[in-house]
């Protein structure tokens, strides 16, 4: 007697798509040959619609998988990586296709080597400058850049010329891509060592400096301008895809008006400020909303001050017996007026410690033991924003204590500062005692996660790769890479702009030549 069942409905019922004639054939043949039993049956029975049903499962539910896995709640490694890049992003990989400028040696290497010719060939070195070994026994594009402390921390220039450079098989950490051929490009890197010219201008002849005659780097100035704006793509683009390092303050001081559409590599927008805002009060106007002429944060990328100080581990940090340390100049202009203020009110408070001095190789080793052992480090503005004392804390483990209103801080988005800094209105940095019994009322264990949080970010802002000249791999989401990732995220607005200006109609009324901050 033939024993029916719904599992055995089910099989047979299911399997008919997935050749049921051989199905059935072969299940028979085999419980013939074997005369099985009725229980052995059943049980192969329900084992043969167990995997029917798990292949079914299987063909449904893979469709709705494969299309959730590109949604929102099954990100996709491309989607992550967008999300992470931010809404600027429309690149489908992440890649930054530079072309280099082709400027004449004399405005990069060139300036290198003129450098170390005269160095050398000084008995006297000047305020700053160290004997430096490397420089000795290297020499063309290897050459190290100056040890000078006040060019050094501008050094961002040679560090990303050095990256591309780099043969392409030991570019496996940078997102930027060296193409040959312009029209390949999604921007246009012009290799202008913006600062060391404006350097070695202020050191050979200071008062010629905001003068264009007698000036050697006004003269570099106008031919890197001139090479590049006679370029097809300058005319295509109006230089909009086009890079300019200006680390320095006084970079390009002469010809920034004409680069103004460009995507400049600053530190702040201290000096960009200073100049528009004292434009409009001269015009009667009020400093409360300043429109920028040539800097924004929707063009431009802030980049990291090149630090001073060795970096610290965080299995090397000991004992932080001063609770708040700063040394520097207490006098400043602008912005920094609130320096003077700031030593009135700290000055003899218990655990502070403040010191003026100039960045020498002395006052860098007091400095670095201070920061050391100093639970923060205070950094108020300067004649501009931000500074390199900024970053030197941070390579010491020293949590920084920003003072600072208008400071704009590189890698916006990418971290989170707030977790390794903490902020303080200039307002409230001034009450008696406020600032003091802030630090003192933080815990050992917000301290700690704070001091961590810092090791965890030291590399981010490590430019210096350890091979001769920065030829070479580039640290991983090191202040290079990093760079490169934030110009990326520029690619569509640039895209966007340039589309845009190309459809205005010759003849038209030309837009206000202004920049909003966002």
């Amino acid at each position: 007697m033939r024993k029916s069942s719904w599992v055995q409905d089910l099989v047979q019922t299911s399997a008919k798509p997935f050749h049921s004639y051989a199905f059935h054939v072969s299940r028979a043949a085999v419980l013939k040959s074997k005369r099985l039993d009725p229980n052995w049956s059943n049980m192969l029975n329900h084992l043969l619609a167990f995997l029917v049903l798990m292949l079914l499962s299987y063909l449904v539910i893979w469709p709705i998988y494969s299309y959730g896995s590109s949604s929102s709640i099954f990100p996709s490694k491309l989607s992550q990586q967008a999300e992470k890049m931010g809404p600027n992003s429309g690149h489908s990989e992440e890649i930054l296709r530079v072309y280099v400028a082709d400027l004449p040696r004399e405005l990069n290497y060139g300036l290198l080597e003129s450098y170390w010719t005269e160095r050398k060939g000084r008995k006297t070195p000047m305020q700053g400058e160290e004997e430096t070994s490397s420089a000795r026994s290297l020499t063309g594009d290897l050459l190290p850049y100056p040890e000078n402390p006040l060019w050094r921390q501008y050094s961002a220039e040679y560090w990303l010329l050095a990256d591309l450079m780099t043969p392409e098989e030991l570019r496996r950490n940078s997102v930027a891509k060296r193409v040959r051929d312009p029209a390949q490009a999604d921007v246009i890197f012009v290799p202008f060592f913006a600062t060391l010219s404006a350097e070695i201008q202020l050191g050979k002849a200071r008062g010629r400096f905001r003068h264009q005659s007698g000036n050697e780097d006004y003269s570099r100035q106008r031919k890197a301008v001139d090479i590049v704006k006679n370029s097809s793509r300058w005319s295509s683009s109006e230089g909009r895809d086009h890079v300019f390092v200006l680390t320095d303050p006084v970079a390009m001081w002469h010809v920034r008006k004409e680069i103004a559409s460009s995507i400049f590599l600053v530190v702040d927008f201290g000096g960009w400020y200073m100049e528009d805002a004292m434009k409009i009060s001269k015009d009667g106007g009020t400093v409360d909303v300043i429109e920028h002429t040539q800097v924004s944060l929707t063009k431009d990328v802030i980049v990291p001050y090149t630090h001073l100080l060795p970096s610290l581990h965080i299995l090397k940090n000991s004992t932080r017996d001063t609770l708040l340390y700063f040394k520097g100049a207490k006098h400043r202009h602008r912005t920094g007026l609130v320096r003077e203020k700031l030593w009135d009110v700290l000055q003899g408070e218990p655990g502070v410690i403040l010191e003026e001095g100039f960045p020498s190789k002395e006052g860098r080793n007091q400095a670095m033991k201070s920061m050391r052992t100093s639970e923060f480090c205070l950094h108020p503005a300067g004649d501009t924003p931000s500074s390199c004392r900024l970053f030197d804390a941070i390579a010491s483990l020293c949590i920084p204590v920003i003072v600072s209103d208008s400071i704009e801080l590189p890698f916006e988005g990418m971290l989170d500062y707030r977790q390794f800094c903490i902020f303080i209105s200039v307002q409230e940095a001034l009450q008696p005692k406020h600032l003091i019994q802030l630090l003192q009322n933080l815990s050992s264990e917000q301290k700690r996660q704070m001091r961590q949080h810092l090791a965890d970010v030291q590399h981010h802002f490590e430019y210096e790769n350890t091979f001769p000249g920065g030829r070479g791999l580039v640290i991983k989401d090191g202040a290079v890479s990093l760079i490169w990732k934030k110009i990326l995220q520029k690619v569509p607005h640039i895209q966007e702009a340039i589309s845009r200006s190309k459809r205005i109609p010759k003849g038209a009324s030309s837009i206000p030549a202004r920049c909003h901050c966002v």
